[in-house]
């Protein structure tokens, strides 16, 4: 299913008119198996934000059993449940495509059970060890102790050049990144481990998280980051108002929710030495 992402006027009172000669695909994978989390929102996202900077953009979904396309310049990958999951990387596997987009250097997103099944291997209620895509150098394995829920802020790599990345987490799998580098440091929540204090991974051409929320919608400037790693792709400016001034009033908006969340925490754990 293909059409055109128009975005609405009340999303920006000046809209750019759309480049014709300039389009970016986007192909949005198996989001009747992982869509659990709203997760399908952020290839939704991405279009908005493309026609936002006056580039025309062509999404595509693809549902389980259908042919990858070999031609995206970005794939989006959501979370899901274990049976969904493990359904997702088999078709993945026969099918190819999403290995061919990744050598040939297309953009992936891929949250949670997304970011797993790109890994070496990842664990589900019925197998400790499945085989992954084996395109990102991660291993997941089943959680110890507790699941993982609750909100996430990560600060995010100096090259992405955004704010703070807000968004929450529910997970049992505990993700170690064998090498390479996380999407940032975690300020709050968990992330890819208990102790490991990162969160997702991050390359030139996949970015991957365990944020859901979805990660887009909370952090547009990821997603002005993602699009502008599009060869080709040129964004002009986002109406009236800059970047540069978004991403200060989000970051500063975002450590002010960083310091209730840490203030809500320590109270909460005074209630508990209290016996309350």
């Amino acid at each position: 299913m293909r059409f055109e992402v128009e975005a609405s006027r009340n999303w920006l009172e000046k809209p750019h008119q759309a480049d014709a000669t300039s389009k970016i695909k986007i192909a949005l994978l198996y989001p009747d198996l992982l869509g659990t989390y709203g997760d399908s929102g952020n290839a939704q996202i991405l279009a908005v934000r493309a026609r936002m900077r006056g580039v025309g953009c062509e999404l595509t979904t693809v549902n389980g059993g259908q042919a990858i396309p070999d031609d995206a310049d970005i794939y989006v990958l959501g979370g899901g449940e274990d049976g969904p999951q493990q359904a997702a990387v088999e078709m993945a596997r026969r099918d190819g495509g999403i290995a061919r987009a990744f050598e040939r250097g297309a953009q992936i997103l891929a949250i949670c059970a997304g970011f797993q099944i790109l890994g070496e291997s990842f664990a589900t209620a019925a197998c400790a060890s499945s085989a992954g895509l084996g395109l990102v150098p991660v291993v997941t394995r089943r959680g110890q102790s507790r699941r993982c829920v609750g909100e996430l802020l990560v600060d995010p790599d100096p090259a992405l050049a955004v704010p703070l990345v807000s968004c929450y987490e529910n997970h049992g799998g505990q993700s170690e990144l064998l090498e390479g580098r996380p999407l940032g440091k975690v300020l709050v929540g968990v992330g890819n481990r208990y102790h490991g204090g990162v969160d997702g991974y991050l390359s030139d051409n996949v970015v991957a998280s365990y944020g859901h929320g979805p990660l887009l919608a909370r952090n547009p400037a990821l997603a002005d980051f993602i699009l502008a790693r599009v060869p080709g792709a040129v964004l002009g400016p986002l109406g009236n108002q800059g970047v540069a001034e978004e991403i200060a009033a989000m970051r500063s908006e975002r450590i002010a929710a960083a310091r209730k969340i840490a203030r809500a925490a320590r109270f909460s754990s005074l209630l508990s030495r209290l016996g309350h």
